[in-house]
C-alpha cells in the first residue's frame, strides 16, 4: 500500500510532514502491528527540500519515495484559482495520482479549500452520493465524536445531511471500531419540533432510516459525548470546529497565567503536570490525525494546517485503516 503525503503543506513546511512519514514507517509507529500489509510513503513536493529534511533523520532504509513538483499552493490562496493556475502543485499532483490509482491515499495539511476543490473536481463520487463531506474528530469529556460536515458544503438539503450520517457511521464503525455509532442531529433544542426546515426535514429522514439515530442534540451535548456522530451542514460545522480550535489554547493560556501568579500555584502545578499534559493531548488540534473527505472514490485525508509530526503519522495510519477496512465500499453499499 502506498500513501502519499503533501510534503509542502501546512504552517510549518516540510519538517513535520517528513518526520511524520518516517515515524509512521518505523516499527514504533502507531497502528504498525495491526497493518495487514506493508506500506510505503510517497512525499510530494520540492525534491531538494525533502531530501534536506530526510538527511536529518536515519531514513535511508525506509520505503520512502520522492515525487518532485515545481509548484506549491500557499495557505491563503484562492482555492479554485490556485487549482487552475498550479497544475504541478503538490496538492494537484497528489489528487491526480489518486485518480490514476497510483497511490492508495493522499494526505495534506495544506490549503483545505484547494485540497477539497481539487479532490471534488478530479475524483469521481461514490455511486449515489450527492455531496462529499469532511468528517472531523472532536474531543469530548468521554472520548471523541465525529462531526460532519465541517466545511465542504455550506448550503445543504436534507438528503445531503442524511447521507453525511450514513457515510460517517461507516467511517466510525470500521476505522474507530464503534460497532453501533450513536447518530445525533445538531439543532437548537432536543425536541423534534426545534430547528429550521433543514433540520426538521432531516430529522424525518433519519427517523425512517436504520441508523442508530438518537434524535436532536444541542451544541453543549457535543462536548458531553452524547453522540458518536454529529450531523450538520458545513457552515455550522465549520463554525463549531473553528470555535473548538480556539477554546483549547485559550484554556491553557488562562491556566498558565493563573499559575504564574504565585509560588504556591507553581508548586501545585508541578504536582499536576501529568494531568495538564493529558488535558493538552486531548484538546489540542495539532495532535489530532486528519479528517477524511467522505464520499469520493479515493482515500483523501485533510489535516489541520498546524499539524505536527504526530498528527501526520496518525493521519497516515487513518488512511491505511480506511483503505484496509474498505470504508468506501461499505459507504457505497449503504448509500445504494
Amino acid at each position: 500500500m502506498k500513501i502519499a503525503v503533501d510534503a509542502m503543506g501546512g504552517d510549518w513546511g516540510a519538517a513535520p510532514n517528513v518526520l511524520g512519514a518516517i515515524e509512521a514507517l518505523s516499527p514504533e509507529g502507531v497502528g504498525q502491528v495491526a497493518r495487514k500489509q506493508p506500506i510505503s510513503v510517497m512525499l510530494i513536493g520540492q525534491k531538494e527540500v525533502i531530501k534536506k529534511e530526510l538527511a536529518k533523520h536515519e531514513a535511508t532504509t525506509l520505503p520512502i519515495e520522492i515525487k518532485d513538483v515545481s509548484q506549491s499552493i500557499d495557505m491563503d490562496e484562492d482555492p479554485l484559482e490556485a487549482c487552475r493556475s498550479k497544475p504541478d502543485s503538490s496538492i494537484m499532483v497528489g489528487v491526480k495520482l489518486l485518480k490514476a490509482k497510483r497511490i492508495d491515499g493522499f494526505i495534506s495539511a495544506g490549503n483545505t479549500g484547494a485540497y477539497t476543490a481539487a479532490a471534488t473536481l478530479t475524483l469521481d463520487k461514490i455511486k449515489k452520493v450527492k455531496r462529499p463531506a469532511i468528517a472531523s474528530v472532536f474531543p469530548t469529556i468521554k472520548d471523541f465524536c465525529v462531526i460532519t460536515d465541517v466545511g465542504a458544503n455550506a448550503d445543504c438539503k436534507p438528503k445531503f445531511l442524511y447521507q453525511f450520517a450514513v457515510m460517517a457511521e461507516e467511517y466510525v464503525k470500521y476505522v474507530y471500531k464503534k460497532r453501533i455509532p450513536r447518530i445525533g442531529l445538531l439543532s437548537i433544542g432536543r425536541e423534534k419540533s426545534k430547528g429550521n426546515k433543514l433540520v426538521k426535514d432531516t430529522y424525518e429522514l433519519l427517523m425512517e432510516s436504520n441508523l442508530n439515530f438518537i434524535g436532536n442534540i444541542e451544541g453543549g451535548d457535543i462536548i458531553k459525548g452524547m453522540a458518536d456522530v454529529v450531523v450538520c451542514d458545513g457552515f455550522t460545522g465549520n463554525i463549531i470546529l473553528k470555535f473548538g480550535e480556539a477554546i483549547a489554547p485559550a484554556i491553557i493560556n488562562i491556566l498558565n497565567d493563573e499559575i504564574d501568579q504565585n509560588i504556591f500555584r507553581k508548586v501545585g502545578a508541578g504536582m499536576l503536570s501529568g494531568v495538564f499534559q493529558v488535558l493538552k493531548d486531548r484538546m489540542l488540534y495539532e495532535d489530532v490525525g486528519g479528517a477524511p473527505l467522505l464520499g469520493l472514490d479515493g482515500t483523501c485525508i485533510i489535516c489541520h494546517g498546524n499539524s505536527n509530526a504526530k498528527a501526520i503519522k496518525d493521519a497516515i495510519n487513518i488512511a491505511v485503516e480506511f483503505e484496509e477496512q474498505a470504508v468506501n465500499k461499505h459507504i457505497e453499499e449503504q448509500i445504494t
